[in-house]
Order: C-alpha cells, then sequence, then structure tokens
C-alpha cells in the first residue's frame, strides 16, 4: 500500500492536496487521529486498497504526538507511508481566512487569527521535519496540485533532489534546505528584447552561456551538492530542496534551476519554477 499523509497549518492547502489525490484514484479521510492510523490502514489493506491518502493535523491534536512513532511503525509493515506537510507564511494565511471568513480551527479561546497561527506551528513543529515540506505562499491551486501530483509519483526508497527557483522580492521560500542567492549575476531584465522571456527560453540561455561568472556559479553549487548528498543519504534523508533566487524569479534563478536538474539527471530530480506559471 501507498499512503499519503496530508498535514500542515490550517490555510495552506491540505483540502485542495486531498481533492487532488482523490481525484487521482486515492482512497481519502479527512482528519483522522494519528493513534488511529495502524488500524484503519490494516483495515483497508484487507479491504485491498493500495493507494490511500489521510489528513493528520491539528484537529485531533492530542494525538499528533504519537505520529512520529505511528510512522516508524507502518514502514516496519512496509507500507509505503509519506507524510507531505504544507506551510505558508502567517501574513498569507491572514490574508487567506480574511477572504474566506471562515475560523481558524484554534480559535475557540478568543485569540486572534495570527495567535492562532502561531500556536497552530508551535503544535506542529515536531511534524515538519517528517516529510517534505511545500511552501503554498505564493502558489497558486493548480500550482499545489501539480507539485503534490510529481510528488507522489516519484520513487520513496530514491533521496528525492528538489531544485525550486524563486524570486527574493517574494520573500524566502519556507521548504528549503539550501538557499543561494544569485542575484550577483547579470540580468538579461535589462534588455529590453529579453525582458519578458524566462530562463526556460533559448535566447535567454544563450544570454548566459557567454557569462564566465554564471558558469563558475553553477560548478560552485554544483560541487557543493556533490560534495554533501553522500551524507544526507547516510542521514537517511528522503528530500534535499535547493532553492535558487533571483530578484523577481523568471531569468537567473529560473536558468541555473535548470541547469542544475540536468547535472543531476542521475539522482531523482523535481524542478520547481514558483514565480512562473504551473504548466498544464
Amino acid at each position: 500500500m501507498q499512503l499519503i499523509l496530508i498535514s500542515g497549518l490550517s490555510g495552506s492547502g491540505k483540502s485542495v492536496a486531498l481533492r487532488l489525490l482523490e481525484d487521482n484514484g486515492y482512497y481519502c479521510v479527512d482528519n483522522l487521529p494519528a493513534t488511529m492510523l495502524t488500524d484503519v490502514v490494516a483495515l483497508y489493506s484487507e479491504q485491498g486498497y493500495q493507494h490511500v491518502a489521510i489528513s493528520v493535523d491539528t484537529r485531533s491534536a492530542p494525538t499528533l504526538a504519537a505520529l512520529p512513532e505511528v510512522m516508524a511503525s507502518l514502514k516496519a509493515m512496509r507500507v509505503d507511508v509519506r507524510l507531505i506537510y504544507l506551510e505558508a507564511t502567517t501574513e498569507v494565511l491572514v490574508q487567506r481566512f480574511s477572504e474566506t471568513r471562515r475560523r481558524h480551527p484554534l480559535s475557540g479561546n478568543g485569540l486572534t487569527v495570527e495567535e492562532c497561527i502561531r500556536l497552530e506551528r508551535e503544535m506542529l513543529e515536531h511534524i515538519h521535519e517528517l516529510g517534505h515540506r511545500i511552501d503554498t505562499s505564493h502558489l497558486s491551486a493548480n500550482a499545489l496540485r501539480a507539485w503534490v501530483k510529481v510528488l507522489v509519483d516519484a520513487d520513496a526508497d530514491c533521496l528525492t533532489l528538489v531544485f525550486e527557483s524563486f524570486g527574493f522580492k517574494h520573500g524566502l521560500p519556507l521548504d528549503a534546505d539550501f538557499v543561494f542567492d544569485v542575484r550577483c549575476l547579470p540580468n538579461p531584465y535589462y534588455e529590453v528584447a529579453l525582458r519578458p522571456l524566462t530562463g526556460q527560453d533559448e535566447a535567454i540561455c544563450r544570454f548566459f552561456e557567454g557569462e564566465a561568472s554564471v558558469a563558475q556559479m553553477l560548478a560552485d553549487i554544483r560541487q557543493f551538492l556533490q560534495n554533501w548528498l553522500p551524507r544526507f543519504r547516510q542521514d537517511n534523508r528522503s528530500y534535499v530542496t535547493v532553492a535558487i533566487g533571483c530578484t523577481g524569479g523568471q531569468h537567473r534563478s529560473v536558468y541555473l534551476a535548470e541547469q542544475l536538474a540536468k547535472a543531476f539527471a542521475g539522482e531523482q530530480v523535481l524542478l520547481r519554477h514558483r514565480q512562473l506559471p504551473a504548466k498544464k
């Protein structure tokens, strides 16, 4: 059985992720106490379900402490269990609750939305390291669905190396393990003909291929990762997210993320461009 656990902050897109999995043939359960996971998985396994997705979050707060031990037990039972943790900045979450006019699940004690978010982060602090984090602060629902689908299709037995481009003017990604700042490199934005293009376009690639500083930055990041990836494997890490940032997340960061993905083609690689529209 493949079991996908969805967790994270309220308002970060857990319902979007769960509906995507349901549309892709997963049997989905929303808000199950962590202590019930083993019994429920055994029941569904007996009934022949091969793909199951379950959300586990602060709505069942008293059972959250048991989640790490339960996940270890499921893996010992040879269940392919993976956790996807969704989060977003406090400012974005406050705006989403304001727009939807929904109550935060922890708002029953007279707390403001911002106080509820802070409390929820503390309650989930021990969980986000158990799986793969996705910062949905600047993601459309369509982009989140695409990212989740690619993630669940990846081989769980291999370390997944995620290259993610972003723009610093939109804020640092919360889900990054490493952040490389490439704003010091030549910027094609200042050439009018190149401005509307992205780092995926041939003209931008030609622009960067003639720059020695770009080649040096690419070589340095590549060498750093080659040196340290073996240690992450030894630490039994399932995911390593490498964020490459430029000013707007359109040219330099996109180009370097694309080139790094090609350089590590022998690894299990996922490529994301935070500021570009999701491909349909």
